[in-house]
């Protein structure tokens, strides 16, 4: 059955058998189902498998609370009135919404796995096929190893949990390094998964884990640990297997009408069929069920006054990017689209093309000043199927897609080997398929491209540099995975893991500044000046984030207060 489809009707059961495991009772209840009754057949390790796979759904991981991070870095602001604007400016602290919600989510994840994990070899005797026992370990020590990874790189570190803890001094354990995370469980849990994980699952089973996403989740892992040599050969196992080719359209990747797509390696899936009403809006409780819809993110991306917030605002930093993201003529991707294909999918600025929410943009309601331009992906802007359409939402959110994996590998071939022309090849792959000029053309035609992270409107100019290792590294970290992947989850790990998020920060606050000295130029008759037609109001997005950045402080979320609280054995 699809991972998407199944309700899970089991969490209350598989969270009580810590309960019970720990509490004494008088009387025997003999309709009462627990840790040793329950793992009884193959179908009872699935349904709890399935509520590992559910936690994928929680908001902190794969929904709303991802606006909180997108705040971070140089791709989206937000209005000062918003709750998140405590991330904008980077004023969150150890109680704060997202930073405690990811905590406690991927900890219920790690529990989950660790549960099957310490049953299966306790209750082998159950399954008939031996191959069927090692699928549901493989999987499970995926999920473990991607919550492991979510928890390291978003906190500094994790509390390693490879079994389930009964005591109160099994509960307590010390904070460890990524580097000890990295090697005691995630890399292990990922080696295993790729050498016993399918490369694909029957149609029934859309949604489980495979080969690629374990080599690919591997690859990213050596990739952060700084292995350029082991990422690259990762990434390209996964490109040369010929099982995953880019999705025909950008917007193939953020519409529920092409999930599991040729491109899509790891997502996490939703439905407003099965659970109407579900937004994803849960903690974990008796009434969670993977039929969650994922209206919670749609209504963060989407515009004000169709149901939605708007609380993710594209940067004027990521809206002039797209605006230089220049079309090539000659693709016929281009069907008469006047800005790129991966602008069309990712935001829509004031004139945009095609329609926004059924309407022609410039007589869509509800354009506040101070905004060039709004989020797309991951919002229903796309289709009104019903009157509440644009509110309610089911779009597959994808934690890793092959667009991703050729931007990963063209980073590690460039720090392994120093290869430009390969880094550049798979640069353009990613920017054939957007319509837009290659690398190659600009080179062939000019000598070198140019620098588009440079703004041509603040500077008068975006100076041309040969291709080298460092120029073309720049163009991927600062060009063409903002542009790509903005909104996805990737852009701050990308920036701290790269050890220029203070820099960035720096950089964009005088572009901020300049808008702020010149406003009166660019808001000629309140109708704003091309390209960014700003209206009436400057937003600063990185003026008080650039005071405020520390990287110690900032780099990563604080351990939530709550687990300090609980756990004696961080900081010792």
């Amino acid at each position: 059955m699809k991972i998407k489809h199944k309700l899970n009707t089991y969490v209350t059961l598989i969270l009580g058998f810590i309960v019970i495991s720990s509490c004494e009772l008088d009387v025997d209840n003999p309709n009462a189902v627990t840790e040793e009754t329950f793992w009884s057949t193959p179908n009872d390790f699935d349904a709890a498998l399935t509520t590992v796979y559910g936690a994928l759904q929680f908001q902190g991981i794969s929904g709303s609370g991802l606006a909180f991070e997108m705040l971070l870095g140089d791709e989206a602001g937000t209005e000062n009135f918003y709750r998140q604007i405590e991330f904008a400016s980077l004023n969150f602290g150890d109680a704060s919404e997202q930073v405690v919600d990811k905590w406690n989510e991927l900890y219920i994840g790690i529990f989950r796995a660790n549960q099957v994990l310490e049953q299966l070899p306790l209750n082998l005797n159950v399954f008939d096929d031996p191959e069927e026992a090692i699928s549901i370990e493989a999987q499970a020590r995926f999920l473990r190893a991607f919550y492991h990874f979510q928890v390291a790189h978003s906190y500094g570190g994790a509390v390693i949990r490879t079994s389930v803890a009964r005591t109160s001094e099994e509960i307590a354990a010390p904070f460890s390094s990524i580097e000890e995370v990295t090697n005691q469980v995630i890399i292990p849990d990922l080696i295993f998964a790729k050498a016993n994980l399918p490369e694909t699952w029957p149609s029934s089973d859309l949604g489980r884990v495979t080969w690629g996403a374990a080599t690919a989740l591997l690859g990213k892992t050596y990739l952060y640990s700084q292995q350029w040599e082991q990422a690259a050969n990762e990434f390209r196992e996964v490109i040369d297997s010929n099982l995953y080719s880019l999705a025909p359209n950008n917007l193939d990747n953020f519409s529920h009408l092409t999930e599991f797509n040729s491109e899509s390696i790891l997502e996490t899936p939703y439905s407003v069929e099965f659970n109407p009403g579900a937004n994803g809006n849960v903690v974990d409780d008796n009434t969670f069920e993977t039929g969650a819809e994922a209206s919670g993110i749609a209504r963060s991306m989407g515009q004000l006054q169709f149901g939605a917030f708007n609380v993710v605002l594209p940067t004027y930093y990521l809206h002039e990017l797209f605006v230089r993201d220049e079309i090539d003529p000659n693709n016929p991707v281009n069907d008469g689209n006047m800005q790129s294909k991966r602008m069309g999918a990712s935001i829509v600025p004031v004139d945009g093309d095609g329609l926004y929410y059924g309407l022609p943009i410039n007589d869509k309601p509800g354009w506040v000043f101070g905004q060039s331009s709004y989020a797309k992906k991951y919002s229903n802007w796309y289709h009104l199927e019903s009157e509440d359409g644009n509110s309610r939402s089911e779009i597959n959110f994808r934690h890793i897609r092959l667009a991703d994996v050729y931007l990963m590998y063209a980073e590690a071939v460039l720090e392994a080997t120093s290869d430009v022309d390969t880094a550049i090849e798979f640069i353009d792959r990613v920017r054939r398929r957007a319509g837009v000029i290659t690398l190659s053309q600009y080179i062939n035609d000019n000598g070198g491209f140019p620098q588009f992270h440079i703004s041509e409107q603040v500077n008068g100019v975006q100076p041309f540099v040969s291709a080298s290792v460092a120029t073309v590294m720049t163009h991927i970290r600062r060009v063409e995975r903002p542009l790509e992947l903005c909104f996805e989850g990737h852009r701050w790990k990308d920036l701290v893991r790269w050890g220029i998020a203070g820099d960035v920060l720096n950089e964009l606050v005088q572009d901020e500044l300049w808008r702020e000295a010149n406003f009166d130029a660019l808001d000629i008759g309140g109708v704003g000046v091309a390209p960014l037609f700003i209206r009436e109001k400057l937003r600063r997005d990185f003026g008080i984030a650039s005071q405020n950045y520390n990287s110690a402080v900032h780099d990563y979320f604080p351990i939530p207060a709550a687990e300090l609280q609980t756990n004696d054995e961080i900081g010792n």
